[in-house]
């Protein structure tokens, strides 16, 4: 029996389902892994991907199927809700099917969007454990992240008060580091606004090189992006070497590799590479691997997770952060080339009260009520919103992909309000399946289920956007034309400078184009909503991931640090000081 999601809290019904969950020896037997596959940690499980792949890699690979979005509103779409609703689903038609999800931030799940666990009775458990840490993977970027940071900081202090013969002395070699052009921060996995710009080494000789710094979010750390891509522990390490993390005086790169911290990183790193197995509330495996925000990075969970769960599933789900503008076009053009795979599927998830929004609703703002509009038939609304599915769904169409539209359905959407919707997806070209998976787990995934498996029977032409071999700004130009609806770009002088010495040097040919965009809008401003026309996409900066071989063209102005807002969830979660039941988590 479903649980009642209008009754009970999101904890609380993880807590009743947690009951009844498979231990991890339990999972093994189910999974069909050796009993040195599976490395127990409480309630969950690692799984020794290097082992488990290695056994298993002639196995022909599962079914692929990518969740990806319409333009959300602050609230979000459902999509990690829809995955494991889809899982669920899956299930119930007699599939093998299980998936992989990001991992959670701290900085969201305790500020203002709450842990990414689905929700009702698409739900991950065990949910505290999930939101709370888990087994340690941001702890572990965190940790090699400022590892970098002390031996960076402490080189510059160590030149400032040595002189070469004293250096060579202490097994040293002079760097010459410009403390003008230190590239990294400081990580922490909280959204700590006072951190953005800091002055560091205040105090006197010994108390280090005083110059500013900052923090990032533990989230967009560049070893994120690379635990998110890398395929083996030998990837990991050689990527981790290649991380620039300043430069010297005469413009060089200095890397993790000259302050000879990459070993050290990767130690750190080591025990992050294997996914962790968590499972849904109907006890459905789901894989969780990394954690990239998809504004700023790479918005997808790992490759290690994909090319695992291909071969633990017949039918493997995989999620996409944000809309399609952004965590689709990064799965289609970064993701795919860099795992080899190819996707049978995308599921677009979409909601009533998001496409009202686009077409012309009051502002959603979290935590506030939603306003009527939202919660009454509103079909003039609707109908003007259609426009932004309309266009993410030719985004997709254009990778050779047919998509798969789910309205996540909400308690007071009508039936002619789903029905128009359902009517401009088909003729739009998409398949639409209604989900009401929150509500009726699995036995509300049916016909999303009904649908996945038809159109994973249909042939893909699968094709990417632009070749490898497309300069920097052409690539650019297309995304925004093509992905985001954009009249074109423009660039600032220091974000033209650096573009042409990019597309000079042959260094940089392979690397890869990560866009950093609002995620609110298709274009780079989150106040235009819908399908914004007569517009140029600016790019004011390149950010350079030598390590994750990305260059990444800033659009607008986001920041790698969020801030906590006025009314945080933290203000809702507790204890149970009897029990050590932790309340509040949404």
């Amino acid at each position: 029996m479903p649980y009642d999601p209008k009754r009970l809290a999101d904890w609380e019904i993880a807590a009743e389902a947690e009951r009844g969950m498979p231990a991890p020896e339990e999972w093994g037997e189910r999974l069909g892994l050796r009993k040195e596959e599976v490395i127990p940690y409480g309630r969950v499980a690692k799984l020794d991907y290097l082992r488990i792949y290695e056994r298993l890699k002639d196995r022909p690979n599962g079914r692929y199927i990518e969740i990806t979005a319409i333009t959300p509103t602050p609230l979000g779409e459902g999509k990690t809700t829809t995955t494991l609703g889809l899982i669920e689903g899956l299930a119930k038609r007699g599939k093998a099917a299980g998936g992989c999800i990001r991992q959670p931030s701290a900085g969201p799940t305790f500020n203002i969007k709450g842990t990414a666990a689905g929700g009702g009775n698409a739900l991950l458990i065990p949910m505290t454990e999930f939101t709370l840490g888990l087994t340690g993977d941001i702890d572990a970027v965190t940790n090699a992240h400022n590892l970098a940071m002390v031996a960076l900081t402490a080189r510059l202090q160590h030149e400032f008060n040595y002189t070469d013969e004293q250096l060579k002395k202490r097994g040293l070699r002079r760097l010459d580091i410009d403390p003008r052009r230190v590239e990294w921060r400081w990580a922490i996995d909280f959204c700590a606004q006072a951190l953005r710009h800091i002055v560091i080494g205040l105090g006197g000789k010994m108390d280090g090189f005083m110059m500013e710094s900052g923090f990032q979010i533990s989230v967009s750390s560049e070893l994120m992006a690379i635990l998110s891509i890398a395929r083996d522990l030998a990837d990991l390490r050689e990527r981790i070497g290649k991380i620039t993390l300043a430069y010297d005086r005469r413009g060089n790169p200095i890397t993790t590799e000259d302050l000879e911290v990459a070993g050290a990183m990767a130690a750190w790193m080591r025990g992050a590479i294997n996914p962790t197995l968590c499972c849904t509330v109907e006890y459905q495996p789901v894989l969780v691997h990394a954690g990239p925000f998809a504004n700023i990075a790479i918005g997808q969970s790992s490759v290690i997770g994909d090319l695992l769960g291909l071969k633990l599933f017949d039918y493997h789900v995989t999620e996409s952060g944000f809309g399609a503008d952004i965590g689709f076009e990064k799965f289609w053009n970064v993701k795919c080339r860099i795992s080899g795979l190819v996707p049978n599927v995308s599921v677009i998830v979409c909601t009533v009260r998001a496409l009202k929004m686009h077409g012309g609703g009051p502002r959603v703002i979290p935590g506030r009520p939603l306003a009527k509009e939202y919660q009454e038939e509103n079909l003039e609304l609707l109908e003007r919103g259609l426009e932004n599915l309309i266009h993410h769904i030719n985004t997709v169409k254009k990778s050779g992909i047919r998509p798969v539209v789910c309205v996540n359905r909400f308690p007071t959407d009508t039936k002619r309000e789903i029905e128009l919707v359902r009517k401009a997806a088909e003729r739009a070209g998409a398949r639409c399946a209604v989900g009401e998976h929150w509500l009726k787990g699995g036995e509300g995934a049916l016909e999303l289920a009904d649908a996945v498996i038809e159109a994973c029977e249909e042939p893909v032409g699968f094709q990417y956007l632009y070749p490898m071999e497309m300069p920097l700004r052409q690539r650019v130009e297309l995304i925004a034309r093509e992905v985001y609806g954009a009249d074109g770009v423009s660039w600032s002088l220091e974000a033209q400078e650096k573009a042409g010495r990019f597309e000079e040097d042959p260094r940089f040919r392979g690397y890869y184009t990560m866009m950093v965009k609002t995620h609110l809008s298709l274009s780079h401003d989150p106040s235009l909503k819908g399908v914004p026309k007569g517009w140029v996409l600016p790019i004011r900066d390149i950010l350079v991931f030598t390590g994750a071989g990305f260059l990444c063209p800033v659009a607008g102005d986001i920041k790698l640090m969020p801030g906590t807002s006025s009314d945080p969830a933290f203000r809702r979660i507790d204890i149970d000081v009897k029990t050590g039941q932790v309340r509040g988590l949404f």
